[in-house]
C-alpha cells in the first residue's frame, strides 16, 4: 500500500535541508523588504519611494522603469528557479513517478480550486477576472515560519510542504501564461519558442556551454516580453528544459544552475520585487474599508479559509478514493497545520494582482493580501507549535 508523505530519501533529505535553509533566509530579506516599502510609502520618504519605481533604464527596446524590471526581470529568475526545481523534482524527486506525484500535484491543483472558487463567488463581477490572486503559495514566507514555529516536526512533513508550493509554483506559471497574457504578437512568440528549442536540444545533448546557454536563454526571455505573454514563463520554461542528469563526477546543469541562482532568487530577486510592489499607502480609513470591500473581503476569506480547505480536502480525496495512507510519522491535525501555513500567499499573488487590476483595486488588493498573510501566519504559528510540541513530546517517550 503507497505511503501518503513517504519518508525522502537520503539524497533528497539532504536537498531539502540545503533549500529550506536558503528559503529561510530569504523569508527574512522579503519581510525586511516588505517593512521597508511600506515605512517608504507611508512616510516623508515617499515622494522618493515613487520617483525610484517609475525610473526608467535601459536600451530603447527595454527601456523599462524599476518597477517593470523587478516584475517581468527578477522574478524570471524566480520562476527559473522554480523551473529547476520541478526539473528535479520530476526526475529524482517526489513528482517522478504518477504514484507519488499524484498526492501533492492533486492537494496542490484542489488547493488552488478551492480558494479561486471562493473569489469568483465573494469579489462581484467586476473583479471575477482576478481570481487567480488567491490561489498560490508563497514558499520563502512559509518556510521561514515552519523553520521559527515548526521545530519537531517530521521531515516527511516538510518534504510535502516543499513539493506542494513547488506544484503550486508549475499551477501559477500555467495560469499566468493561459489566463493573463495580452494579445500575443506570433513572431516574438515564435521566436521565443525556437530559442527554447535549440536550448532544450542542446541540453538534452549535453552539450550547451554557458556561453551559448546564457545567449539562447536571454533571447527566449526577450522574445516572450515582446510577445505579450509575461516574461516569467520564458524563466520557467528554460528551468525545465535543463538537463537534469550528472555527467561523470561534475554536478548536473540542474544542480548547478540551482545552486547558484537560488540565493540571487531569494535574496535579492523576490525581496527587490516585493519592495516595488507593496508600497501601498496605509491609513485607519484604508484598513477600515477592508471589511466593506469585496474585492478584499475575497481575497482574506479564500486565502485565510478556502486555501487550507482545498489543501486538506485533496490529500483526503486521495487517502480516501486510492490506496494511500498517511505515513507513520504523521497525522491529519500535521497536513491541517500545514494546509494554513500555505495560507500565506504573497509573491506570485501581487504579481497576478499588478497584471489583472487597475491601480485602485490593486492597493485594494495588496492591502487584502498583507492582511490575510498576517491571519494565516498567526493561525499557522499556533498550529505549528502545538504540532512540534506534540511530535517532540512522542520522540522523548519513546
Amino acid at each position: 500500500m503507497a505511503k501518503l508523505f513517504a519518508t525522502p530519501s537520503p539524497r533528497e533529505q539532504r536537498w531539502i535541508k540545503r533549500f529550506l535553509a536558503r528559503e529561510t533566509v530569504g523569508g527574512v530579506l522579503l519581510l525586511i523588504a516588505v517593512a521597508a516599502a511600506l515605512l517608504a510609502a507611508n512616510t516623508d520618504l515617499r515622494t522618493g519611494y515613487q520617483s525610484f519605481l517609475d525610473f526608467h533604464f535601459g536600451l530603447s527596446a527595454l527601456n523599462l522603469s524599476v518597477a517593470q524590471w523587478a516584475s517581468e526581470g527578477l522574478l524570471a529568475i524566480f520562476f527559473l528557479v522554480a523551473g529547476l526545481e520541478l526539473r528535479r523534482e520530476f526526475t529524482y524527486g517526489s513528482l517522478q513517478t504518477l504514484r507519488t506525484a499524484l498526492l501533492p500535484i492533486s492537494a496542490a491543483a484542489i488547493g488552488m480550486l478551492v480558494p479561486a472558487l471562493i473569489f469568483v463567488a465573494l469579489s462581484g463581477a467586476e473583479h471575477r477576472s482576478a481570481w487567480a490572486i488567491p490561489t498560490a503559495t508563497d514558499l520563502a514566507f512559509c518556510l521561514t515560519l515552519l523553520a521559527v514555529a515548526g521545530r519537531g516536526i517530521p521531515s516527511p512533513l516538510r518534504a510535502f510542504l516543499l513539493t506542494l508550493a513547488i506544484a503550486d509554483d508549475l499551477g501559477a506559471i500555467i495560469i499566468i501564461a493561459l489566463f493573463y497574457s495580452a494579445t500575443v504578437v506570433w513572431i516574438a512568440l515564435v521566436t521565443a519558442l525556437v530559442a527554447l528549442a535549440i536550448y532544450g536540444v542542446l541540453q538534452h545533448i549535453g552539450k550547451c556551454p554557458a556561453w551559448l546557454g546564457i545567449p539562447l536563454a536571454l533571447i527566449a526571455w526577450y522574445a516572450m516580453y515582446r510577445s505579450g505573454i509575461h516574461a516569467t514563463v520564458a524563466g520557467v520554461a528554460i528551468g525545465l528544459l535543463t538537463n537534469p542528469h550528472a555527467r561523470e563526477e561534475n554536478p548536473s546543469d540542474v544542480e548547478s544552475l540551482e545552486s547558484f541562482l537560488q540565493p540571487l532568487s531569494v535574496g535579492i530577486a523576490l525581496p527587490l520585487f516585493a519592495f516595488t510592489a507593496i508600497g501601498i499607502t496605509v491609513s485607519m480609513d484604508s484598513i477600515s474599508s477592508l471589511p466593506s470591500d469585496p474585492l478584499a473581503r475575497a481575497i482574506v476569506i479564500a486565502r485565510v479559509i478556502g486555501k487550507p480547505l482545498g489543501i486538506i480536502g485533496g490529500a483526503w480525496l486521495i487517502a480516501r478514493f486510492t490506496r494511500a495512507e498517511l505515513n507513520s510519522e504523521i497525522t491529519w491535525w500535521d497536513i491541517s497545520a500545514v494546509g494554513i501555513l500555505a495560507g500565506i500567499g504573497f509573491s506570485v499573488a501581487l504579481l497576478v494582482s499588478q497584471i489583472s487590476l487597475k491601480a485602485d483595486a490593486y492597493q485594494s488588493a495588496a492591502s487584502a493580501l498583507l492582511l490575510g498573510a498576517l491571519i494565516s501566519a498567526s493561525l499557522a504559528t499556533a498550529a505549528l507549535f502545538i504540532r512540534g510540541r506534540h511530535h517532540r513530546s512522542r520522540d522523548t517517550a519513546r
